[in-house]
């Protein structure tokens, strides 16, 4: 049976997503210190050996704060991944309490953190890849559906957590468009643990994101975003005016289909840096606000919401 008493610590059941090139250990504190979990990729500390230098820090500044002491790290354990070895002696080495899986079989991951107590949490966008991830033994299933920023998957919320339950009994953490406390309190009324939010905070003080992305963030609406495998290969949600800002027209690009064709001598844009990523979710962010700020105000909508939900009862 999995070990949920680092739920109790929560002040709101949140997970921040591990955003490339945007978490770092100043959004991880300050996200933890808020009451909620803080996450970030193994990948944003470059190079690999600033990794440790990283857990050492989160770890000292977390022992000397009153907030949770729970926090995750993202793991890509896909073969190309050249750092994955690396990376996973280090996070055993510092006993990191939740790893995130992603992009493949978690098996080697789940064997190594469970023999020091550690939780795994792998992402999963389908239900195929659900069945999977749970025969290998994983603690909690983050459910990647339509909306969410990045790579997003395209089923709808409802029901891919109701069939996952069916089969699961670990925890559910829920992503795709949520940016206030009403989407998280809903997430638990699906049955989830806890709600999976990334774009809700790039618009913050704490954030490695540039001022550029921040601000694009506070404009942009759902019309805004984007689901396209051009940049990548992998169907992803980004930002509009952040192709556009690259020469493109994102309203032309493929929805599906092949990776874009970039071999006659024009430069590839680079997804996360030259575009820029985001859920639909977005029209709910309005200002650029500290990691405090924001999570204060998902509290009092979450507390709106269940007074909502009592009256109607």
């Amino acid at each position: 049976m999995t070990d949920r008493s680092f739920l109790q610590e929560l002040r709101l059941p949140i997970l921040a997503a591990p955003m490339f090139l945007v978490s770092n250990p100043d959004l991880v504190v300050a996200q933890c210190n808020a009451g909620i979990i803080g996450s970030f990729p193994a990948l944003n500390a470059r190079p690999q050996t600033l990794l440790d230098t990283w857990l050492t820090e989160i770890e000292t500044r977390l022992a000397a704060s009153s907030g949770t002491h729970t926090f995750g790290v993202n793991l890509i354990v896909h073969p190309t991944n050249v750092r994955l070895d690396a990376d996973l002696e280090t996070i055993v080495a510092h006993r990191v309490p939740i790893v995130i899986t992603s992009l493949h079989a978690p098996d080697r991951v789940v064997e190594r953190v469970h023999a020091y107590g550690g939780l795994v949490f792998h992402d999963v966008t389908t239900l195929h890849h659900a069945r999977k991830a749970a025969a290998a033994g994983v603690d909690g299933l983050i459910l990647v559906c339509a909306g969410a920023g990045g790579h997003g998957g395209v089923l709808n919320p409802f029901a891919l957590a109701a069939e996952v339950r069916r089969f699961f009994s670990g925890i559910l953490i829920l992503a795709g468009a949520i940016t206030d406390g009403a989407a998280v309190l809903a997430t638990q009324a699906l049955g989830c643990e806890l709600a999976y939010m990334g774009t809700r905070f790039i618009a913050s003080e704490e954030a490695g994101a540039s001022d550029g992305h921040k601000a694009m963030i506070v404009a942009a609406g759902s019309r805004d975003i984007v689901y396209t495998p051009f940049f990548s290969g992998v169907p992803a949600n980004y930002l509009k005016e952040s192709i556009r800002a690259i020469g493109l027209d994102p309203d032309t690009l493929p929805t599906e289909g092949a990776k874009a064709d970039f071999s006659k001598g024009q430069t590839r844009p680079k997804a996360w840096s030259d575009v820029w990523g985001a859920g639909q979710g977005v029209g709910n962010i309005d200002t650029v606000a500290s990691i405090a700020q924001i999570v204060e105000r998902l509290a009092r909508e979450y507390d709106e919401a269940r007074q909502r939900v009592q009256i109607a009862a």
